[in-house]
This record gives structure tokens, C-alpha cells and sequence, in this order.
């Protein structure tokens, strides 16, 4: 079925995905998750289709993620269905994109978070501009990184990965290649090259045409913090996290501080407990245990209160009601 979000076509035997829904920076609602999903098995079985662009009709956004707003609606309207049917839908499709055959590249222009870099990460190149911006914003919603974040985030060097899951830190294009969240640096000028010489290539190729268009990455914002991020976000406990960032005291710490203070704290111990099992699985488990997950913390006050704080009334003030026993819910999920 056409959606007029997704925009599909193939042209020199690959297939190409343009998000096409800017007035929501290209948050994923379930039509267009199920859009993108029926190209991907429709060209996973073409052998005139030899690979996969993703890509964005917007430079401000390749996706902000799935759209939380109509998940919150469905938690307060009490349908359930709707809410398991988005999270079961979205996370098959992450895992069709891991599992794909064939080529997947992904073209980060602009904002990528939650949900985009699902449909991202997850592929086999992952093309970064200078104006990608990527996080996982989750914990500021009452929610937990997810989309598989719980396999991919543990497998970056050192803390990174705890450290943008807890605070849910934005990081540009030279970080997120020197982490491993994407493979390549182009810059925004040279994409439409880098797709016209794509569509030109046999997918064997690929690999070669990418690494033409590549330059040096921007230097990583972290790369002056690489000890403390994998100091602090490495300790055994999150409370002992919390502690070693109050001893350092430096202007980084007190940041990651501040973003861990803003946060549901029933949806930090969510994640770091998450995260740590995360380490020790494979994408499927992980994928099931996130949307296990997902009913305990969406069915919870906070997500609701969150989600109303920064993207409805945008007021920046959730007033978040951790209790023990729902802590304890969420971790025995996790």
C-alpha cells in the first residue's frame, strides 16, 4: 500500500526510502513502519533490487524517532492493542533491517534519534553529515532506549554506550563515527553524488564507493572526555555512577549530572539494568525484552507525564512519581 510518507522507487538495481513527513521531523507512526517494512521483504526477494538506500526529503531530520505523541494518546485512551501493535511492528522491522541480505545503507542528514536510528544503526552503512545529530532521548521521557539500543548501545567502546542510554546526550557526526553509531563521514553537499554513483554501482561495489566519498570525521566531542565517560559510566551500579561523576566535579561531569537529574529515575534503573543484560545477548532477545519492557513502563505514570512534558506542552517540567515496587517491576522485565 502506498503511504505518502514513504516514498519508494528503484533505480539501477537499488532500492531507494525517502522519509517524507517533515512536519514531524519523519517520526515514525505504525503506517509508515509498515511501509517501509512491505519494501524491504518486496525487495529482499527482487533479485533486480541488489541493495537499499534510506534516506530523508528533509535536511532538518532523517527521523526524530517514532511518534511518541500517538503511542501517549493510545496509553491514555487505554488501548493496549495499539500501543503492543506499534512496539511488536517496530522492532520487526529493526530486525529485518539487522538481518537484511543485502546492502542497507543509511544517509544521516540532520536529527536522528529513538526510532531513526533504528532504522539506521541497525543496517550495514551508516553515512553521517555534518549536520547529523544522533541520540537516544528516551530516559527524558519516562521511557528506555530502544529499537534494539539495548544490543547496540552496550557494544560501543567503553562507557559510550551507558553514558548516552542514561542521559540521553546528543552527539554529531565525529563522535558517532568514532564510537562506531556510523561508518562514514560526507558531507551534506556530497550526498547527492554519493547516490547518483550508488545507483550506478553493483552492490558488490558499495563498499568502494563509499569509502571514495568518505573524509576525516569532525574530531568527537568526547574525545577530551574518553576516560571519565568510561570511568564514571563503567561503574558496577548506577548509584555509583552518580558518585563518581559528583567526585569528579569537572564542567562534563556536571553536565552528564544534570541531564541523569532531568531524567524518570525509574527509567535509569530500567536502562542500566537494561543495558548490562543487553551486553550478554543477541539483537532477537534483546528486542523481546524491550518490548516486554515496554508494556511495564508505558502502562507506568511516567511515560505519559513525560512524554505531556517535552513534546506536548513542552513546559520541560515532568513531575515524575518513582516508586520502589515499580522500580523493581521494571528491572525483573529487564
Amino acid at each position: 500500500m502506498m503511504n505518502p510518507c514513504v516514498r519508494t522507487d528503484t533505480a539501477g538495481g537499488v532500492g531507494r526510502l525517502v522519509l517524507h513527513r517533515p512536519s514531524a521531523l519523519n517520526a515514525l507512526d505504525l503506517p509508515m513502519v509498515r511501509a517501509l517494512s512491505s519494501a524491504l521483504l518486496r525487495w529482499r526477494d527482487d533479485p533486480a533490487v541488489g541493495a537499499v538506500v534510506v534516506a530523508s526529503s528533509s535536511p532538518r531530520a532523517f527521523c526524530a524517532g517514532g511518534d511518541i505523541r500517538a503511542v501517549r494518546e493510545a496509553v491514555l485512551a487505554g488501548d493496549r492493542e495499539a500501543v503492543r501493535a506499534f512496539f511488536t511492528e517496530e522492532y520487526r522491522l529493526n530486525r529485518l533491517i539487522a538481518e537484511y541480505p543485502k546492502p542497507y545503507v543509511a544517509l544521516i542528514d540532520g536529527f536522528a534519534m529513538g526510532g531513526g536510528l533504528g532504522i539506521s544503526v541497525h543496517g550495514s552503512a551508516r553515512v553521517v553529515t555534518e549536520r547529523a545529530s544522533l541520540a537516544m532521548p528516551e530516559t527524558h521521557i519516562g521511557f528506555f532506549p530502544d529499537v534494539g539500543a539495548s544490543h547496540f548501545l552496550p557494544r560501543l567502546p567503553g562507557g559510550t554506550g551507558m553514558y548516552l542510554g542514561l542521559t540521553g546526550a546528543r552527539i554529531g557526526a565525529g563522535t558517532a563515527v568514532a564510537c562506531g553509531l556510523a561508518t562514514h563521514f560526507v558531507p551534506s553537499a556530497g550526498l547527492p553524488a554519493l547516490e547518483r554513483d550508488l545507483a550506478r554501482a553493483d552492490a558488490r561495489e558499495f563498499p568502494r564507493v563509499l569509502d571514495s566519498h568518505a573524509r576525516p570525521a569532525p574530531a568527537s566531542e568526547l574525545a577530551d572526555h574518553r576516560e571519565r565517560v568510561d570511568h564514571c559510566f563503567g561503574a558496577p551500579a548506577l548509584e555509583e555512577v552518580v558518585a563518581r561523576l559528583e567526585a569528579d566535579g569537572g564542567a562534563w561531569a556536571r553536565g552528564a549530572l544534570a541531564d541523569l537529574r532531568r531524567a524518570s529515575p525509574t527509567s535509569l534503573a530500567a536502562t542500566f539494568a537494561l543495558l548490562r543484560r543487553g551486553a550478554r545477548s543477541p539483537l532477537a532477545a534483546c528486542l523481546e525484552r524491550e518490548l516486554r519492557l515496554g508494556e511495564v513502563l508505558t502502562a507506568g505514570p511516567d511515560f505519559a507525564e513525560g512524554v505531556r512534558a517535552v513534546l506536548v506542552d513542552k513546559d520541560g517540567a515532568p513531575a515524575w512519581a518513582p516508586v520502589a515496587t515499580r522500580t523493581a517491576a521494571c528491572l525483573q522485565e529487564a
